[in-house]
């Protein structure tokens, strides 16, 4: 009996401490609150503003010489680097043509430019902005940010899936084990270092290639000479880099401009010239042709191929800089008509003189326009390496602001296009990055069996990231899916299992880069989410601070006092060390969160939410700034 008597006080006293705990939980979830409905009453989802077809046609302009320099600049290296042996067949011309032609097409044409330059996030492109839609749709999340009012504060509320349909399926397999959201994180990280990569190797390039034609014309120069020439273009391509997008745009625009209208006047020329046979590459028919004769040389010729292709990671990452229209009709009606007659023209002077397989581009032009080439291709291969320096910039930005890297100085260098932006610290290493790598290789071909490796590796991660996509947050059918994911992998990976054969000769730059830029990235992220869970787990409850009474336990003294939290809620631990500590306090104490959103720019109505915690007589309140980095 007693002992029942026993048991029944001690049940009777865990139901009241019960009750106690449960009733100081309410009350501290009343007194302090998570800014679920602040957040919620945003309305910064991104929108494409309205243009009229005046600053539509002048942004289509100027994307000429931010996002197509790189890509427009290919025609200096393909065919070079597709037969460094030399040509054996005439037919492998064109067969190699028939390939450009059709990479062209699939990659930049149908895949990136029409359907993977949509999956930006809030204007943004690159691999980090796809892993930030997936975030939004998933909870796949492996970066802070977990609670729910930090979701809504940083990314925004998710949609939800219908029950039972694919994507709610591969919604649930993707969200079942941490080691697929690992997975997931590595693979973004991984093609965002190739990223990083793809912007040290395209200066160094295209450079290289375009100061090399002066060879052409004075034989005795050295390649010492041609190298130390493309170190100073260099260095002063990276100096101008401060200046800004928008300047450095109406600069260089003008100059690609001229470069496109060069290349396919000269391919006219040539065509009419010599022969128009070539044009029946357009027969995809040449293709089979060409790996039927050719054999393992003709695979292994495809690192050279993939070199008419690159640029178009560097579209993606840059379509911060200008509206997604902008840069289709640039692309569409000027750009990939340009190339095809530029690599037609190319592919008719070689049929007709296989010898200058070396310096097909410069030996093609006419030569009372050769100086006049020579000087526009220079200034054209400085262009394109815009692309990449600036699609480089932002997808650092992106990392940042997901706490995927360190905090480097972001300037915005333009008030009216606030996405334009400008990273000096990042600047200088590409500069010395760049120096490098053309004062070690001093050649194009080894510089660009490293520039397909990189290009090819972010385009396979891009291609993995958009079938996510287009399942979880497009709601595609899967037999769309599929064909996506067919023809994309069909190429890319034929692609990269030709740059795998050349590793050993100059491939492996690109995966030293990538695997420093990726130790940096994976260490910052680990020991960011720990700090973050750590304030999380040790974060003082509100019951502690109604305990120390209205004056905290504190002598109050006149002003302000600031205290600085990685939470959306909750008081930090910190402040605990501080009153403990201190002998007085600020009458008015604001706990301080700053947000880093993956956007360019925040209204000014929504840069603060203030809200007070606990009681009125204890002058507590919490403010969360939300921040896209520093504005010029």
């Amino acid at each position: 009996m007693a002992e029942r008597v026993e048991a029944s006080v001690e049940e009777g006293e865990n139901t009241i401490e019960e009750r106690r705990i449960g009733a100081m939980w309410e009350l501290e979830q009343k007194l302090d609150q998570p800014m679920d409905e602040e957040a919620n009453n945003l309305k910064n989802m991104y929108r494409e503003k309205g243009l009229s077809m005046l600053m539509l046609l002048r942004l289509s302009f100027q994307s000429l010489g931010i996002v197509y320099g790189d890509l427009g600049t290919s025609p200096l290296y393909v065919f070079y680097n597709t037969f460094p042996d030399g040509i054996k067949d005439t037919e492998d011309v064109i067969g190699a043509l028939s390939l450009i032609i059709y990479s062209l097409l699939l990659i930049p044409l149908i895949k990136y430019v029409f359907i993977v330059c949509k999956a930006n996030d809030n204007g943004q492109g690159g691999t980090l902005a796809i892993y930030s839609l997936l975030c939004r749709h998933a909870k796949v999340k492996l970066i802070p940010n977990q609670q729910r009012s930090d979701e809504d504060l940083t990314t925004y509320s998710r949609t939800l899936v219908a029950e039972g349909s694919f994507a709610a399926r591969t919604k649930k397999w993707l969200e079942s084990k941490e080691s697929r959201k690992r997975a997931l994180l590595f693979v973004v990280l991984l093609g965002t270092c190739m990223m990083i990569g793809d912007g040290i190797l395209t200066p160094a390039i295209s450079v290289l290639s375009a100061t090399g034609g002066i060879k052409l014309s004075s034989p005795k120069i050295s390649s010492d000479v041609v190298v130390v020439m493309s170190i100073v273009i260099l260095v002063g391509l990276f100096s101008m880099q401060h200046y800004g997008t928008d300047k450095v745009g109406w600069l260089f625009a003008p100059i690609v401009f001229i470069w496109f209208l060069f290349i396919g006047a000269t391919g006219i020329y040539n065509i009419c010239k010599h022969d128009t046979r070539v044009l029946k590459a357009f027969s995809p028919t040449y293709v089979y042709l060409y790996f039927k004769r050719r054999g393992r040389d003709g695979w292994i010729s495809l690192g050279g191929i993939l070199l008419s292709i690159t640029g178009t990671e560097a579209l993606y990452a840059d379509i911060a800089y200008f509206p997604l229209l902008a840069i289709q009709l640039a692309f569409t009606f000027f750009v990939f008509p340009c190339l095809l007659l530029a690599y037609c023209g190319q592919a008719t002077y070689l049929v007709n003189n296989k010898e200058h397989y070396n310096d097909a581009f410069y030996a093609s032009i006419p030569r009372s326009v050769y100086w006049p080439m020579f000087v526009v291709a220079t200034g054209a291969a400085i262009v394109g390496s815009q692309a990449a320096i600036s699609g480089t910039c932002s997808i650092i930005k992106q990392a940042v602001s997901h706490g995927c890297f360190p905090r480097v100085k972001i300037v915005h260098t333009s008030k009216r296009f606030p996405r334009q932006i400008y990273c000096p610290d990042i600047n200088w290493v590409l500069m010395l990055g760049c120096i490098a790598v053309t004062a070690g290789f001093k050649n194009q071909s080894q510089i660009g069996n490293a520039y397909g490796t990189a290009v090819v590796l972010v385009m396979l991660v891009t291609t993995l990231l958009m079938v996510l996509t287009m399942l979880l947050v497009w709601r595609c059918h899967w037999i769309l899916v599929l064909i996506f994911a067919f023809l994309s992998l069909v190429v890319e990976l034929s692609y990269f299992s030709a740059v795998l054969l050349k590793i050993n000769q100059g491939g492996w730059v690109p995966l030293i880069i990538a695997a420093i830029s990726l130790l940096v990235m994976s260490v910052w992220q680990y020991a960011t989410v720990k700090k973050y869970e750590f304030e999380v787990h040790s974060r003082v409850s509100m019951s502690w601070i109604l305990g120390l009474g209205p004056s905290l336990g504190l002598v109050r003294v006149p002003g302000i006092g600031l205290v600085y939290t990685e939470l959306a809620s909750g008081v930090p631990h910190i402040f605990s060390h501080l009153i403990t500590n201190l002998p007085a306090i600020h009458s008015v104490v604001v706990f301080v969160c700053v947000k880093y959103l993956p956007v360019f720019t925040v209204p000014e109505e929504e840069r603060f939410l203030v809200k007070r915690i606990g009681p009125k007589k204890f002058r507590m309140f919490r403010c969360v700034a939300r921040s896209t980095q520093e504005r010029r």
